[in-house]
C-alpha cells in the first residue's frame, strides 16, 4: 500500500480533523494549471483544447469532467484488475465500468509509453 494525500487527509477527517484539499479532483488545482499553461503560452487556454490524462477514476477522470476538459483514459492503471488484463482489457467489461461510475472518456489506452 502506498499512502497518498487524499487517503491521509481521508482518514484524519474520519478521526475529526479538519482539512482543506486542493487536489484532484477539486477545481483550484486545474485553475492553478489553467494559469501556468496561460503564462508559458502568454495567452489564455480554453478548456475545451486541454486533455487530461490519468487512471483515477475518482480523481483524475472525475476532476478532468468536473472542471471541462476531455480525459484519456489510461486502462491499464489502479482500475485495472476491473476488466481483466491491463494491456488488453477486456470491451464490454471496461465499458460496464465507465458507464456504471458515469463517465465518457475522449479515449482509452492501456498505458503511456
Amino acid at each position: 500500500t502506498i499512502w497518498c494525500a487524499g487517503a491521509l487527509a481521508r482518514d484524519y477527517a474520519q478521526l475529526g480533523g479538519r482539512t482543506l484539499i486542493a487536489g484532484k479532483p477539486f477545481a483550484p488545482i486545474y485553475d492553478v494549471a489553467m494559469k501556468e499553461v496561460s503564462g508559458l503560452l502568454g495567452h489564455a487556454v480554453e478548456r475545451k483544447k486541454v486533455l487530461a490524462i490519468g487512471d483515477g477514476m475518482m480523481t483524475d477522470v472525475k476532476g478532468a469532467a468536473d472542471n471541462g476538459f476531455d480525459v484519456l483514459y489510461v486502462s491499464g492503471g489502479i482500475h485495472a484488475r476491473d476488466y481483466g488484463d491491463p494491456l488488453r482489457p477486456d470491451p464490454g467489461r471496461l465499458a460496464g465500468f465507465l458507464s456504471k461510475h458515469g463517465y465518457r472518456p475522449v479515449a482509452v489506452i492501456p498505458r503511456l509509453q
